[in-house]
């Protein structure tokens, strides 16, 4: 009976997920698990999809990649953008050749977004529109927020359940995308959720047990790329594109500092203290989104043995996922 369950639903194929705050070393610990396991690492990264985009990104040197190739850097000019949407598309047709070629995709980065993109799907959710909202906000200032929660738990209770009645931002949202699409946003959500891809997923999440420690490794970190040359790699990018600071490769963390400081609108010392401070915000960013979006198995990145520990646990899973 067993074996004819298992012919009806085979087995899904593993895929591994490796996610973390930035300078949490998700990179080291993936190359250690590609030198031991049949893995092909695919990036998770928003920044590193930009061409030309190295030191500032802190992407894996030519060297790393030419032993182990990375998918999914590289992809655009830093004059696009790039969606998580399309990160969905790109990353599950690279997992299919990634497991048709006999191996597990190893999928590796800190953009929160993109890993519950691929995990639950995309809300197909309607875009924001300005007359709308100047009318809620017309009638949140008539009547105060608390009378929109109201308006809004008529409409959607599961989501007026979840937002306190004065949260402005989300509540101006929730009753516009009702408004909109004449559904609750609970239900699109719902919906997005069932398009779980059919893989066999191993969380893994890197957080650190002493942020203070995290923090210090941040700045080490940023001192390293400013020393790597994170100056002169901006000016080529900005005689080679047409940049500015409103396109999404500019507001990365680093080169948005750095273009100020070049454009004399912060000193040296001041790009250094905001590049490391917008730094730590992602990565308190990140780790918020991790507890509230994820169940992953939780490492300490600063043990000393994180990638011993990993790669136990990467074993395990390999294993017990290993046909017949």
């Amino acid at each position: 009976m067993l074996a004819f369950a298992a012919m009806i639903s085979p087995p899904l194929p593993p895929a591994i997920l490796l996610m973390g705050p930035t300078a949490s070393g998700k990179t080291a610990v993936a190359l250690a698990l590609a030198e031991r396991f049949p893995v092909e690492l695919v990036s998770v990264d928003s920044a590193q999809v930009f061409r030309d985009m190295d030191i500032g990104t802190a992407k894996p040197d030519s060297a790393t990649l030419a032993r182990h190739p990375h998918r999914l850097i590289d992809l655009i000019s830093p004059e696009e953008s790039y969606s998580a949407a399309r990160f969905r598309t790109d990353a599950l047709a690279a997992m299919a050749e990634i497991a048709a070629a006999g191996k597990a995709p190893l999928l590796v980065g800190g953009t929160m977004l993109y890993f519950r993109a691929l995990l639950h799907g995309l809300a197909d959710l309607p875009q924001a529109d300005a007359a709308l909202r100047a009318e809620i906000d017309a009638e949140a200032a008539e009547r105060g927020w608390p009378a929109i929660h109201a308006r809004l738990a008529a409409l959607d209770p599961l989501t007026a359940a979840r937002l306190h009645p004065t949260d402005s931002q989300r509540l101006q949202r929730a009753l516009e995308i009702c408004l909109l699409s004449g559904q609750p946003m609970s239900e699109l959500l719902a919906a997005s959720a069932r398009q779980a891809p059919p893989w066999d997923f191993l969380s893994l999440a890197l957080l650190p047990g002493d942020r203070a420690a995290l923090h210090a490794r941040i700045a080490r970190r940023f001192d390293a790329m400013l020393l790597a040359g994170l100056d002169d790699e901006l000016h080529r990018l900005r005689q080679k594109y047409t940049l500015n600071l409103n396109l999404p490769s500019m507001r990365c963390v680093g080169y948005r500092q750095m273009w100020q400081a070049q454009e004399g609108l912060l000193s040296r010392p001041e790009m250094r203290e905001r590049g490391i401070y917008a730094t730590r915000q992602l990565a308190k960013r990140q780790i918020t989104w991790i507890g509230n979006s994820f169940t992953a198995e939780r490492f300490d990145c600063l043990a000393p043995d994180l990638a011993d520990l990993v790669s136990r646990r990467v074993d395990g899973f390999l294993t017990a996922t290993a046909p017949g």
